[in-house]
């Protein structure tokens, strides 16, 4: 049974989306609320509020103490959690079937009725603060934090969601209440439920919930409605670790585009198993890493595609040599076919095989709803991963190789910036490379 059979939709007059898919083989039921704001909607000055907003919902309400929401919960042998991403913010919970009514009524309090307490929010401040602190010993989050600001300079998309220092410390409790009332608007808002919930149930008790709420007066444009602007650099880092992190990132299409399949495609054959070009060449052949992988990711009006790896700092530009000659082999002859249909099979697999669980069923209907305004079936999914060939994917890694690229180099120390400068002429000079030289820069 597709989807499309499963989930039925309905909105609250209010503009509230409520989503459900019912699988009578589940006893439990995953729901949350998805906010369509996130750190691209943040001003220079609000830089990481989004973030510390979901912290701050779980700290207390008029209603709750911050310890009886988590009893509450697990009292039902639930669980409830939030994340922050670049265009969203989720809020959910997972319960046994017939607490639904419970674990909607504990998530329409936290984001309707926060108390913000100023102990609590100079509590959660230092934790954020340890959180930020965190990632500077994390050379994988440097070098991602780096990365983005590489590719949207000057931008939200180019900072990172957990803020700075700065920021965070500057956030009071009324800056929550301004952000929370201008963006978590209904038309803004997604309740998602998939398992043994029935959709009359779920819509009955978000109306009885979140029916009351009301659109915000318009108070011009939003931040995040501004376009991003994928510019693209090279980042580095000196301090030093064991290993020195190297991520090469282009602009990729946005989510909206077919092209966004043929993104993930390319990654799948590039960078996505132990079968990937990189991998076989970069570590099974030539041992210059313990692991290699590319990703892609879209946004509204823009996206990113990734490869990342660790090596020795010796190492490095060898590696960037030849992650660059499969990158410009790609783009001037194309996979072969069993590369593709490997690829594609392994996309279709992880699609399908998500959508067994009621979790990533409930967030994949939300952000369907988000990003699309309605729900995509399985088969428009595998009908649109079906439709790339060989030639979609040569023709995007050619159009990806003739941008601007992204570079970045973390872990090396002194050598960071010069290492990163040189990967990134290499990578900058792919589309000038003739193509009877890519065979043969393939095999060096």
């Amino acid at each position: 049974m597709s989807l499309a059979d499963l989930s039925q939709v309905t909105t609250l007059a209010n503009g509230v989306r409520v989503v459900t898919a019912h699988m009578p083989h589940v006893a439990t039921t995953s729901l949350g609320v998805w906010v369509g704001v996130g750190a691209r909607h943040e001003s220079l000055g609000q830089s990481g509020i989004s973030h510390l907003l979901e912290h701050m919902a779980f700290k207390g309400t008029t209603a709750r103490t911050a310890r009886q929401i988590a009893e509450e919960i697990e009292a039902a042998g639930g669980e409830i959690n939030a994340a922050t991403s670049l265009e969203q913010t989720a809020y959910y919970a997972r319960i046994l079937g017939g607490d639904e009514r419970l674990a909607l009524d504990i998530l329409a309090d936290i984001l309707l009725n926060s108390a913000f307490d100023p102990n609590e929010l100079e509590r959660e401040r230092d934790v954020i603060l340890q959180e930020i602190a965190a990632t500077q010993d994390s050379p994988d989050e440097i070098a991602y934090d780096l990365i983005q600001d590489a590719a949207f300079p000057g931008q939200a998309l180019g900072r990172p969601i957990l803020g700075t220092k700065s920021s965070v410390e500057a956030a009071t409790a009324d800056d929550l209440r301004a952000f929370l009332a201008r963006h978590y608007r209904p038309s803004a808002m997604i309740i998602s439920a998939a398992g043994a919930a029935l959709h009359s149930d779920i819509v009955r008790h978000a109306e009885a919930l979140f029916g009351a709420l009301r659109e915000p007066a318009e108070e011009g444009v939003s931040i995040g409605d501004a376009a991003a602007r994928y510019v693209g650099g090279v980042r580095s880092s000196q301090k030093s670790f064991e290993q020195s992190h190297v991520l090469i990132g282009f602009e990729a299409p946005p989510y909206g585009r077919p092209d966004s399949f043929t993104a993930q495609v390319l990654s799948g054959l590039l960078g996505g198993g132990m079968s990937s070009r990189l991998f076989q060449e970069v570590r099974e052949k030539r041992g210059l890493c313990y692991s290699i992988y590319s990703s892609a990711w879209g946004l509204e009006d823009s996206g990113m595609f990734q490869i990342h790896a660790a090596s020795a700092p010796s190492s490095v530009r060898e590696l960037v040599d030849v992650v660059a000659a499969e990158l410009a082999e790609l783009a001037a002859i194309g996979p072969q076919q069993n590369e593709v249909d490997r690829a594609k099979a392994q996309l279709k697999a992880g699609l399908l095989m998500s959508l067994e669980s009621s979790g990533a069923r409930a967030e994949q209907m939300a952000r369907h709803l988000l990003a699309y305004g309605r729900v995509l079936t399985p088969t428009e999914l595998v009908t649109s991963v079906d439709a790339v060939d060989s030639d979609r994917v040569r023709d995007l890694a050619r159009d990806m190789i003739g941008r601007p690229p992204s570079t970045v180099i973390v872990g090396s120390g002194k050598k960071s910036s010069a290492d990163a400068a040189a990967a990134h002429a290499v990578v900058t000079g792919l589309s000038n490379r003739p193509a009877a030289d890519v065979g043969a820069a393939a095999r060096i």
